[in-house]
């Protein structure tokens, strides 16, 4: 008899998150399902892992449909987590990773700050077909129901199918969903004004946070995920962790 799927789950909104168990609740009866997820929010951590011992702690177990839940919080980064879950608590092989459902998108080069982005680049580096979702709602409380035919119907074409080696999905649905879907590149951009400076209140030493906003360079690109959302499509941009640049150099 077939093992049913093992569906791993994480995130960097932290495993308390309206996201993530709205993810868990989507695929109800698919798999096996176990989450690994930080114990609070770790946005902006991208593929950062700790040299610090960590703890793991065991949340819920529910049983559904003939399927397990288990929900499992660590004091890490979100790929701790996901290396915590694949070594201590996945009885085999998972065969899928998904992370999200993100609090507010990742799309174009803010990818390469992401946590939840960086679950699925530790899944395909170990060689998991694996699946990014975020929303472009920051609110705690967004609204994530109409994600679900969407989600069901990818993670069901990728158990199915696989992805090529060392690639993953970066899947980013403008605020309140849309019907409309395109696969994309990742639009290129970068970060202004990333710093400011206040003062501490009490010695007037200088204080500097990270802050600043985004900007598309090129926002007339049709082809890209940026604009997709502008214009209200979803956006699913394909990803590789071989970063090895496709010309030729020569010396």
């Amino acid at each position: 008899m077939k093992d049913k799927p093992l569906i791993l789950i994480s995130n960097d909104d932290g495993y308390h998150a309206k996201g993530i168990n709205s993810l868990i609740d989507m695929l109800r009866g698919m798999g096996d399902i176990i989450v690994c997820a930080p114990e609070s929010a770790r946005s902006g951590y991208s593929c950062a892992f700790s040299t610090t011992p960590l703890s793991l702690k065991h949340r819920r177990h529910e049983d559904c449909d003939g399927c397990s839940i288990d929900v499992w919080s660590c004091s890490g980064t979100p790929v701790d987590c996901l290396k915590m879950a694949y070594a201590k608590v996945c009885p085999r092989k998972a065969d899928i990773v998904l992370s999200g459902i993100n609090h507010g998108d990742n799309a174009s080069t803010n990818a390469h700050y992401s946590g939840t982005v960086g679950v699925v680049i530790e899944g395909a580096l170990k060689g998991i077909p694996s699946i990014a979702f975020s929303l472009c709602d920051y609110d705690d409380d967004a609204d994530f129901s109409h994600m679900e035919p969407l989600v069901k119907q990818l993670v069901t074409k990728v158990l199915n199918e696989g992805l090529p080696e060392y690639v993953c999905l970066n899947v980013n649905v403008p605020k309140g969903g849309s019907d409309e879907v395109r696969v994309c590149r990742m639009a290129r951009g970068h970060w202004r004004n990333e710093v400011e400076t206040q003062h501490h209140p009490g010695n007037g030493k200088p204080l500097y946070w990270m802050c600043g906003y985004y900007q598309n360079d090129e926002p007339d690109a049709e082809d890209t995920d940026a604009w997709a959302l502008a214009h209200g499509f979803t956006a699913i941009t394909p990803l590789t962790a071989d970063m090895t640049a496709k010309w030729e150099f020569k010396v």
